[in-house]
């Protein structure tokens, strides 16, 4: 699978990668800016968004990709309760707090039934 990940704390998204999604291709950008950059230059199966970025808030990009893209599965992965309720207003499909990684592949397992149309 092929996952963009929005992520501004470099460490943790290595940490993220490495532990829990080795099996997976992870494309992990800091900014709003590099995911937009990076989702119109490539096909992804899966976003992971936090909410609070350097640039702005991830809903931004959650409601982008999913006006472009209305089926693709989008994971909010903030640390917050808040920002996780504001990813999935703005149009992600399922939650994995940062707090609960380590139960992103059982989140992913349960988005596998989303294809895109």
């Amino acid at each position: 699978m092929n996952i963009l990940y929005l992520e501004n704390h470099a460490v943790f998204a290595e940490q993220v990668t490495r532990q829990f999604l080795g099996a997976h291709r992870v494309t992990v950008v800091p900014s709003l800016a590099e995911a937009r950059a990076a989702f119109a230059a490539g096909s992804f199966d899966l976003v992971l968004s936090d909410y609070d970025l350097d640039d702005g808030k991830g809903e931004a990009f959650v409601r982008e990709c999913r006006a472009l893209r209305p089926r693709l599965p989008i994971i909010a992965a903030s640390s917050h309760e808040a920002g996780n309720a504001a990813l999935v207003a703005a149009g992600a499909s399922a939650t994995c707090s940062k707090m609960q990684f380590d139960r992103i592949q059982q989140v992913i397992a349960g988005l596998d039934h989303e294809t895109e149309g």
